[in-house]
């Protein structure tokens, strides 16, 4: 493959952070969609995707060396230049998971039937002329409002748009990559293209070492994308609680990969071609390798060093915050689930997760500290309870009131 070369531009390091940010976050979605759904069209967007991170974080490099003055500037843009190498590692790790898919590896069959229960479906779509969504704005079509299902992406003409907005218009031809659960999907996908959306089929249940594997990888990479949107939040609102959140996680990556390791081992011995199982391990290794890059992004926050403000600005540009929130005793959320609530249409809030505080291991009888990753409508909240939420301020705001706390964003 020919590598295009590099040279230095006066290009501000913000705009490049921000836009690593946004390419980082769209890889890991597709990236474990082409695997759920065996696509090598998708697997080719996550390695187009991938080089375009190689030259972003080469050119935001060159900017920061070139801003590094004296020894006070170097101290200040070291945690910058981890931000940059952390982003890429999650890029290189898409790339390790896509070529899963390309080259054939080896998956096995308990693989694709536990990661429809762990993601969103992530779909390519190409807009074809004649489609209701033609020369459109996400707008006008209401898709979210009306279908539950998000564009996430578009690529056009060879160039990539990051969460685009209600003004953004659709047009033939257009690559878009829609996100949402697969009820949706199915229909969103026949009116962009013209096609039936065909899911996968789940395979029949296999050993239980493998299928006890595969659920430890599914809850790892459950727990490196949450890891890695808390290292934003950390460096945006240079927030050491949330920061100590993410060293919770990456430990806990750590800790499912022995298990996930041990599984594998002892599947090998029982399984019809134990090769099959490289893809597994491929898998799991690079699952684990975007939990290290997540703590790397807020290491700088943990070490002391505070966040630098291009990266501050940069995370900034989302228009997004996350926040963390205590369920107060007396709170309106206290004792009721997300749907009963209805949190998400009230507050246009994303509760990504929960994490079981003192009053409820009380109550379980259970350790507490421990996280509900991607709560749904039916569960429940408790006093003590720490939120994770994802959204706009002022839906911030309003989710504080129901929680009885005070949003900390730093």
């Amino acid at each position: 493959m020919a590598v295009d070369d590099v040279e230095y531009e006066p290009v501000s390091v913000k705009e490049l952070l921000a836009e690593m940010k946004d390419t980082a976050e769209l890889l890991i979605d597709l990236s474990y969609s082409a695997v759920l759904l065996g696509s090598d069209e998708v697997a080719e967007e996550v390695l187009e995707l991938e080089a375009k991170m190689d030259v972003l974080q080469l050119r935001a490099r060159m900017g920061l060396l070139m801003a590094a003055r004296n020894p006070a500037d170097a101290e200040a843009l070291a945690p910058v230049l981890g931000v940059v190498g952390a982003a890429e590692k999650v890029s290189d790790a898409a790339g390790d998971i896509a070529k899963v898919v390309l080259e054939d590896i080896g998956l096995p069959d308990a693989m694709r039937a536990t990661l429809p229960e762990a993601v969103e479906t992530v779909v390519r779509a190409v807009v074809v002329p004649d489609s209701p969504f033609a020369d459109r704005t996400l707008e006008t079509i209401n898709l979210e409002t009306e279908t539950g299902v998000r564009a996430i992406a578009i690529r056009r003409e060879g160039e990539w748009l990051f969460n685009p907005g209600p003004e953004t218009t659709l047009r033939p031809d257009d690559v878009v990559i829609f996100r949402g659960s697969e009820e949706g999907i199915a229909g969103v996908y026949e009116d962009a293209t013209g096609q039936a959306y065909v899911p996968p089929e789940p395979p029949e249940p296999g050993i239980d070492d493998l299928e006890r594997a595969v659920d430890s990888i599914v809850h790892m990479k459950n727990m490196s994308e949450l890891a890695v949107d808390l290292a934003y939040g950390a460096v945006l609102f240079d927030s050491d609680a949330v920061a100590e959140e993410v060293l919770e996680l990456e430990a806990e990556v750590d800790a499912l990969q022995s298990r996930f390791e041990a599984w594998t081992l002892q599947a090998a011995g029982r399984v019809d071609d134990p090769v099959n199982l490289r893809g597994l391990v491929q898998l799991a290794s690079a699952t684990e390798v975007i939990s290290d890059a997540a703590l790397e992004i807020s290491e700088g926050v943990l070490r002391g060093l505070g966040t630098h403000p291009v990266v501050a600005e940069a995370v900034r540009e989302s228009d997004e915050v996350i926040v963390r929130l205590t369920v107060a005793p007396d709170s309106d959320l206290a004792g009721v689930t997300l749907g009963e609530k209805m949190v998400k249409t009230e507050t246009g809030m994303r509760v990504i997760a929960v994490r079981r505080g003192r009053t409820e291991s009380e109550r379980t009888g259970r350790e507490g500290g421990s996280w509900v990753i991607s709560p749904g409508p039916e569960t429940e909240l408790h006093p003590g309870d720490v939120l994770i939420a994802k959204g706009t301020r002022s839906g911030a705001d309003r989710l504080a009131d129901l929680a009885g706390d005070e949003p900390e964003d730093g």
